[in-house]
């Protein structure tokens, strides 16, 4: 069996693959945190763990003691400190595994009762975005994917109509009291009005991006759904996906993108953009 002596240490195949799924991990918690306060925290926390390893490694008991005192109860703090990307990285562990994406699993395990043929869904969105950006009235859409919006849903006025592009100007039309807020719709239908979105509070978007944009982006950061934001100010089309958020698209880059996101390769087939 391989073994390596370097000084007073012995290692062997399994410490170099322990060392290596650390280091990806580690890197991966940083690429999470990186560029928020919470970065720096982690770093500092990082060479503090380190220095009590050196010192564990030289015998210095006394030391040794009082770091694992502070280790202990640092341990504790940093879940305060990091809860909010603890909780961005469960949801993305729970939005990219297979059994979220698995049709049956969706249908017995998750209750969801009847497929969608989201293609029929697209025409009239498209349309009313369209309509919407020319006539600079701004707009925040969210269509669902897997993830259940049932807590989106009931933060609104509860609509429940099949999707029309009338239907869709009527609500945010200026003199509508449903304008304010998003529109969700889910299984093929408008499910609610004047919903409350998470806000993104990643510190690194531009100072210039509206609330509309950042609850576009935090509603992608904590679902599966994507979510369309048609500036008021400008009349530009962007959509949110995965948490990002793609600039000034025309419509037809718009419908191409969200069938690619939406559709099943099956129901792309035969479906070119007209």
């Amino acid at each position: 069996m391989f073994a390596l002596r370097i000084g007073f240490l012995d290692v062997g195949w399994i410490d170099l693959l322990d060392i290596l799924i650390v280091a990806i991990l580690l890197y991966q918690i940083y690429n999470l945190v990186r560029g928020s306060v919470a970065s720096r925290v982690f770093v500092g926390y990082l060479l503090v763990y380190l220095f009590y390893l050196t010192v564990k490694g030289l015998g210095l008991s006394l030391l040794t003691t009082i770091l694992e005192y502070f280790i202990s109860v640092g341990a504790l703090a940093l879940i305060i400190i990091f809860q909010q990307e603890i909780r961005r990285f469960l949801l993305l562990i729970g939005k990219s595994t297979s059994f979220a994406n698995n049709k049956w699993f969706r249908r017995w395990l998750l209750r969801q009762s009847r497929d969608v043929d989201q293609a029929a869904v697209l025409k009239p969105l498209v349309e009313a975005c369209k309509t919407l950006a020319a006539e600079f009235a701004g707009g925040l859409i969210v269509i669902s994917k897997n993830d259940e919006l049932v807590k989106y849903v009931e933060s609104g006025q509860i609509i429940d109509a099949e999707i029309s592009k009338p239907l869709l100007l009527a609500i945010f039309s200026q003199y509508s009291p449903l304008h304010d807020g998003a529109v969700i719709i889910n299984d093929g239908r408008i499910q609610a009005a004047r919903c409350i979105l998470p806000v993104s509070d990643d510190d690194n978007l531009p100072a210039t991006l509206g609330f509309r944009h950042r609850a576009a982006l935090g509603m992608t950061e904590v679902t599966d759904a994507t979510v369309i934001a048609i500036s008021e100010e400008t009349g530009r089309v962007s959509l949110a996906v995965n948490g990002e958020l793609q600039y000034n698209l025309g419509i037809t880059e718009l419908e191409e993108r969200l069938r690619t996101y939406l559709l099943q390769p099956s129901q792309r087939q035969g479906l070119a953009p007209s």
